[in-house]
């Protein structure tokens, strides 16, 4: 009998000193360790990236699903830092233009990687008007306002929040534009979206909400080299837009309010074209932009959700589709980088380094009443859902 109650006793005292351990572990988890957020697809990983000029600091979110796509997102900005893809051979590379710490980030970046708000692209002269009132905003781009301000959504550090859903794991992020922000009306909650799928596919939902009629119009800008060498230009890459029209600008890239058709121009991109095949043609709008810097017409996608644009390298064998419910795509070349800019495997960035495909509305909408409407009005919600999906052939 006391053999058996001795047996006991250890036991027990053995149990005891188990759980202990498992708390002691729980209690003692360092910060940066795996965000409780696995699923069967995916999973986020957080880490400190540093802080702000003004001391606030800035998270880095690591998404990784099975396949081995990682996607590095920081609060600041809502900024992609990173991004891997596979190539033809199974290779993952990085193939989006960024930096590897967060001051790079500070004073004079072409918003790589970031979220865009209040509004993505060009409002004339820095103003618009709303029910007879006068909104006047930042003249950051010549005489007009672009992407948001000089402070945009792209300059401000946002909550972050990491889910597991059924289809990837997620990160949430959050913020609040106060009423007269950037000279935009109203008080806005922002809430965007990011989901790594296990078919190697960003999904990117946004949502927004306001208490005084306002204008929104968010986008992400994200620079692809699908190369995974940014000493490499982007001119061989093919590029599709399902579009069969875009819209002239004028010499301060503001849209006309024509809207052309791309037949028999060097905006033709209908069937998948090289980059660089016309992208120096003897062409107005090709001369005024220095390239392609232009908002194209998406057939349809207003109405349902759908293939937007391509991109594909035939040397590596990657493909970027891009699916949106939004009317447009703002197909920027890189034309404006000029090497001033150092790249965070130690080149540089070049002219042409990088390729944007923005999903948005219309640039100056707000002004063009043929454009269709950004207005948001209190009780509506402004959604918004873009998917960016990598495959090879």
């Amino acid at each position: 009998m006391k053999t058996i109650k001795a047996s006991l006793l250890f036991f027990v005292f053995l149990a005891a000193l188990l759980i202990g351990c498992k708390e002691n572990k729980k209690e003692n988890q360092p910060e940066n360790d795996m965000v409780k957020t696995e699923s069967a697809k995916s999973h986020i990983e957080k880490s400190a990236f540093g802080e702000t000029p003004d001391g606030q600091k800035v998270d880095k979110y690591t998404l990784t699903n099975t396949k081995g796509m990682e996607i590095d997102v920081i609060t600041y900005g809502g900024i992609i830092t990173r991004w891997t893809a596979p190539d033809k051979n199974g290779n993952y590379e990085d193939v989006v233009l960024g930096f590897n710490d967060l001051d790079s980030y500070f004073g004079g970046v072409p918003y790589f990687g970031a979220l865009i708000g209040r509004y993505g692209n060009r409002i004339a002269k820095g103003q618009f008007s709303i029910d007879g009132e006068t909104y006047t905003l930042a003249k950051n781009d010549g005489q007009n306002h672009l992407h948001g301000g000089q402070k945009g959504f792209d300059k401000v550090v946002w909550a972050a929040e990491a889910e597991s859903t059924d289809d990837g794991a997620s990160l949430v992020l959050t913020y609040t534009s106060a009423d007269g922000e950037e000279g935009y009306p109203g008080k806005l909650d922002v809430k965007v979206t990011y989901t790594l799928t296990g078919d190697n596919e960003l999904d990117i939902q946004y949502e927004a909400v306001t208490d005084k009629p306002t204008v929104v119009n968010l986008t992400q800008h994200s620079y692809f080299n699908l190369s995974g060498d940014f000493s490499k230009d982007i001119l061989d890459n093919e590029v599709m837009l399902n579009a069969s029209a875009y819209l002239p600008v004028d010499a301060g890239l503001i849209p006309t309010g024509e809207i052309r058709s791309v037949e028999g121009t060097p905006f033709d991109f209908t069937e998948p074209k090289a980059v660089g095949e016309e992208i120096n043609a003897d062409n107005e709008q090709i001369k005024r932009g220095g390239g392609y810097d232009h908002c194209w017409v998406l057939n349809g996608t207003d109405k349902n959700f759908g293939l937007a644009a391509s991109a594909y390298h035939p040397e590596s064998g990657r493909l970027l589709e891009v699916y949106t419910d939004e009317p447009a795509i703002q197909f920027y070349t890189g034309n404006f980088l000029d090497g001033s800019l150092s790249s965070k495997t130690g080149g540089v960035y070049g002219k042409r380094s990088g390729l944007c495909l923005e999903t948005q509305h219309y640039p100056d909408s707000p002004n063009q009443e043929a454009f269709p409407t950004t207005r948001l009005n209190p009780g509506e919600t402004y959604s918004s859902h873009t998917s960016f999906k990598f495959s090879t052939k």
